[in-house]
């Protein structure tokens, strides 16, 4: 309304998770107790179960004679009343019967003896239980309701913070501040090591070769996409990182096949240099292409290696003619 203060506004994913990352801090220390406690009570739940099938069991196998000798002390001349006896003596021993089979039924079946040793491991792994694909998104707002009374939300514009205050059941409150996203700040971002590749290679290699490094490496777009030039060049835009400029001159590094080109030799060449030790050569980052100086290609010992292999003339291959049918006796 005119005159009100807007409402606040903020995005939720990060307060949803300072508020689950507090629960556990909260809840693990009785996790290990609370596992204790329930694992008793299931054992409690089903002695008690196989202790009323054994009451009711007894119950319907002491019914059966009484049932009988109430049916034997009757006249037969009161047919009626004998017909009733008879009725209840007969379904006193189906009850018996089908008590019996309910026992049975339960001494065969597997107790329910829970896994001790792995329930306390997820105690102490209480955020993979909760963010676990089989976790009822209900027992979570359940747990919540129970343990939580309210939160009180505010934000800090001058420090760019959500501000928490949780106000626990029974009385304790905690206070939380998580820094507010940025704006075109997402959670869908590259990740971290992909940051640190183009950063490296930016400056030396273009977005091809930098998309090539970067999928040899496995590693993925935050769309989890392989990478492709223009998806480099998109990302450096917006990450602000300076585009390589191949038609720079003099250029200090080189790629192995520029190497080749400049020194006119095959890249088979210098690779067989850079495995022999006579030209260093070093990737940016692992799996990247091979970063050569090119003040090393103009050493004596490179020098001599290029003009032995320049020297070498390889006789022309003869071609025999596979193409003309010769006949025998022509």
């Amino acid at each position: 309304m005119p005159g009100l203060r807007p409402c606040i506004t903020f995005g939720a994913q990060r307060p949803d998770d300072a508020v689950a990352a507090e629960l556990w801090r909260l809840v693990e220390p009785l996790a290990l107790e609370a596992i204790v406690m329930a694992t008793r009570q299931i054992q409690e739940r089903e002695d008690e179960r196989r202790r009323t099938r054994a009451l009711e069991c007894e119950q319907a196998r002491y019914e059966v004679p009484l049932a009988a000798r109430r049916y034997e002390a009757v006249d037969p001349d009161y047919r009626l009343v004998a017909g009733e006896r008879e009725a209840r003596w007969n379904a006193a021993i189906v009850r018996f019967h089908d008590c019996e089979h309910r026992v049975e039924s339960l001494a065969s079946e597997p107790r329910l003896d829970p896994d001790v040793p792995a329930l306390e491991r997820l105690a102490h792994d209480l955020p993979a239980v909760w963010s676990a694909a089989s976790t009822d998104m209900g027992v979570k707002q359940r747990l919540l309701r129970t343990l939580v009374e309210e939160i009180v939300v505010d934000v800090d514009e001058p420090h760019r913070e959500v501000v928490l205050v949780i106000h626990w059941t029974g009385g304790p409150h905690s206070a939380l501040r998580v820094r507010k996203p940025g704006s075109g700040e997402h959670r869908n971002r590259a990740p971290a090591a992909a940051d640190q590749v183009i950063r490296a290679m930016a400056s030396t290699w273009s977005d091809e070769q930098i998309a090539a490094t970067l999928n040899r490496m496995g590693l993925r777009t935050g769309q989890a996409q392989t990478w492709t030039a223009r998806r480099v060049a998109s990302y450096r835009r917006k990450a602000g990182i300076a585009a390589y400029a191949p038609a720079a001159e003099p250029q200090e590094w080189v790629t192995m096949r520029d190497a080749a080109k400049h020194t006119g030799v095959t890249s088979h060449v210098i690779r067989a240099l850079i495995q022999r030790g006579l030209l260093p050569a070093k990737p940016v980052v692992p799996d990247a292409p091979w970063q050569i100086r090119v003040a090393d290609l103009a050493t004596d010992a490179v020098r001599a290696v290029i003009a032995h292999r320049h020297s070498i003339r390889r006789p022309r291959r003869v071609r025999a003619d596979d193409r003309t049918f010769a006949i025998p006796g022509t």
